[in-house]
């Protein structure tokens, strides 16, 4: 079991960021633009699975009215402010 949820943690995260890698290549993402950062996290986060209900539920985040907007919301802004140019922001 658990080398199975390490598995799914492990192509989780290399899809999360082979959809960065895709994106900086495909639009030249500007990552010292805020609005191009959050819009790679968001893509990022749909498309990698980050925000499925089962991962949600995992991180005890059970929401049954718009789980998956408030996740990618959500991962998006922790990435963002992480981000140097958004520090004082």
């Amino acid at each position: 079991q658990h080398m199975q949820n390490s598995r799914s943690l492990i192509e989780a995260t290399m899809v999360h960021e082979l959809v960065h890698a895709y994106d900086d290549c495909r639009a030249h993402v500007d990552w010292t633009d805020l609005k191009h950062h959050a819009c790679t996290e968001i893509r990022a986060a749909n498309l990698s699975g980050d925000c499925s209900f089962s991962q949600e539920f995992a991180r005890g985040n059970f929401n049954l009215r718009a789980q998956q907007q408030k996740c990618v919301r959500r991962r998006a802004e922790l990435s963002v402010a992480m981000n140097p140019t958004s520090q004082g922001s």
